[in-house]
């Protein structure tokens, strides 16, 4: 199993930047994807961003203002945000997807309110 827990959202003005973060634990080896999910009322669940082998996965209303990366030395995957939006407004959810013996699992951190609003 793997641990997530993420920070560092916070308030920011439209057009802003901000950096969140999620700490990784666990049995890492066995992590083969990470990724970023935000719930929002009515897009619960959406996919942001996602890192699986070398590629990179960006959704469209993020592309070009939004970089997923991963620090494996302090084992931390960062999602840095730039030129927000309010329609950015979401609670922000670390993923993890592992294989143990051909078995596939998910693990997801308690997420990180990130609010744009003037």
């Amino acid at each position: 199993q793997v641990q997530l827990v993420e920070s560092g959202g916070g308030s920011v003005q439209p057009g802003g930047s901000l950096r969140i973060s999620c700490a990784v634990s666990g049995y890492i080896a066995s992590i083969n994807a990470l990724a970023w999910y935000r719930d929002v009322p009515g897009k619960r669940g959406e996919l942001v961003a996602a890192l699986r082998s070398r590629e990179a996965y960006y959704a469209d209303p993020v592309k070009g203002r939004f970089t997923i990366s991963r620090d494996n030395i302090k084992n931390m995957v960062y999602l840095q945000m730039n030129n927000l939006k309010p329609e950015d407004t979401a609670v922000y959810l670390c993923s993890a997807g592992t294989v143990v013996n051909s078995i596939y699992s998910d693990y997801w951190g308690r997420g990180t309110q990130v609010t744009v609003s003037s």
